[in-house]
């Protein structure tokens, strides 16, 4: 990494210039500055509404950049040892796709564990790929998803040899990390793509004594939250590709779905996040990850709780584990993870990242302080004192093996009926069910609904996750395959 040349920031820098020569805006977008929605300033500001503009030559353009936009994504590139770097304004939902679209078409395989995030399956509807799930090990405890283990990988590639590529979250949003190295080593042995999916890893590319990033494992494209742990504005996201991707491709790939109108905004603040991590990562993550553990530490020490990290590493289904996530099992204290998850927010004023049936998670980044820690812990504490019941009864779980009967795309579009969950048991179905957050689908499009999965969706229901997916809003039916 060039450090030199990580101190210029080209997007932020051509909007401050454009700023000065005050154009009189005879474009896009229609407030004019702000002047046309008074509201919009108030709850904004001037200097935000200022820089809402239009892609232009000044500042260039995201779907065919040739100057300061195209000087941000190689600057990207150089930050996060990638060839090639491309900014992203429709989220890391947007970036995954574009990965399975670049290497994938309809009919080709995928290798991946179903425990991906729904932008994942998504693409599968889209270009009509099938999935070859690496069905993952559960902890039977803590009721989540472990990584792939490499033997299971040999096992689906050796079945699978047609199979274009190997998906990866890395790491889990839960901060599991499977042995991406190896996992690469043998997908490229076979000719076969590695995608990585770090929508919560960003960090892995500046902290140190953290799991390996994509890109250093060699992987071929890696799909980065920046909004999440980079500090950019929400929605904003990286795609990273290798030595062994077509980047012109790439881009024709994302300009399929990407917006023509580019929020500079975003592609600011992606700009300004990229510098200040490329110039105050590695201190910045060493403080999360010394957060993280002091926290993991105070909410053990309050008894009830299992805040985990890396006791749990096997070296095979847990291969490694990022330590800035701070993942509490709470079922010990008689409560499902989304009933503290409620409690923090509506009696302590505290919104962390989500809670399921068996967990929460409070999402730790540079923007936290040691003081926030600290009530996240007095809450926890209180809560287990006041809220702590028997457990009998609950659920652990937040995986279960699907039996795919078609593709996700054929499911997607069939014809189909609407059924009480409970009427659908032994129907395929033709729409996602979901918790959201963390968004990896209980049910896909082209899954037998068993009655394990229907009594799951009426138990998460009835705890309060917020259900996503399906066509009723009240998720009460399912739409099934006629």
């Amino acid at each position: 990494m060039d450090i030199n040349r990580q101190q210029k920031a080209p997007i932020y820098e051509a909007l401050e210039e454009f700023k000065k020569r005050r154009v009189v805006p005879f474009d896009v977008p229609g407030h004019k500055r702000g002047r046309g929605n008074p509201e919009l300033v108030q709850l904004l500001g001037q200097k935000c509404v200022e820089l809402d503009v239009n892609s232009m030559k000044p500042l260039d353009n995201l779907c065919h950049p040739v100057s300061v936009i195209r000087e941000a994504e190689e600057l990207t590139a150089d930050a996060f040892g990638a060839e090639n770097a491309f900014l992203m304004v429709g989220g890391t939902t947007s970036a995954v796709q574009a990965m399975i679209l670049s290497t994938c078409k309809a009919g080709d395989k995928i290798i991946l564990p179903r425990n991906v995030h729904k932008s994942a399956l998504n693409a599968l509807v889209l270009c009509g790929a099938v999935p070859v799930y690496v069905n993952p090990e559960m902890n039977a405890k803590l009721g989540i998803s472990l990584g792939m283990e490499i033997d299971q990988v040999a096992r689906a590639i050796e079945d699978n040899p047609d199979a274009k590529a190997v998906l990866v979250n890395n790491p889990t949003y839960y901060g599991i990390c499977s042995d991406l190295r190896a996992i690469v080593k043998l997908a490229h042995s076979r000719g076969i793509k590695v995608l990585t999916d770090e929508a919560h890893g960003t960090h892995l590319y500046f902290g140190e004594n953290l799991p390996v990033c994509g890109m250093a494992a060699g992987a071929d494209m890696s799909a980065i939250s920046m909004h999440k742990s980079g500090g950019s504005l929400t929605q904003s996201s990286i795609l990273l590709t290798g030595k062994a991707v077509k980047a012109d491709h790439v881009r024709q790939i994302i300009n399929l779905t990407q917006t023509t109108s580019a929020s500079y905004l975003l592609l600011s603040s992606l700009d300004i996040s990229r510098r200040n991590l490329a110039l105050r990562g590695r201190e910045s993550f060493a403080r999360v990850a010394k957060m993280a553990e002091y926290a993991r530490n105070e909410i053990n020490s309050i008894g009830g709780y299992y805040a985990y990290g890396r006791d749990l590493v096997n070296e095979t289904s847990i291969y490694d584990y990022d330590v800035t996530k701070l993942s509490v099992y709470t079922l010990d204290i008689g409560l499902a993870g989304i009933e503290v998850y409620d409690l923090l927010r509506d009696e302590y004023d505290i919104q962390i990242e989500f809670g399921d049936i068996c967990n929460i998670l409070a999402y730790i980044s540079i923007g936290d302080r040691i003081q926030d820690i600290e009530r996240l812990v007095g809450a926890l504490q209180d809560i287990k004192r006041l809220y702590s019941r028997d457990r009998t009864g609950l659920l652990s779980g937040e995986y279960i093996n699907p039996e795919v009967a078609v593709s996700p795309q054929k499911a997607f579009y069939a014809e189909k009926k609407s059924l009480s969950i409970k009427d659908s048991v032994g129907c395929i179905s033709g729409e996602f069910v979901m918790c959201y957050p963390p968004g990896i689908p209980i049910l896909a499009p082209g899954e037998r609904i068993t009655k394990e999965i229907a009594e799951y969706i009426l138990y998460a229901k009835e705890k309060g996750c917020s259900m996503q997916g399906t066509e009723d809003p009240a998720v009460e039916y399912l739409q099934v395959l006629a």
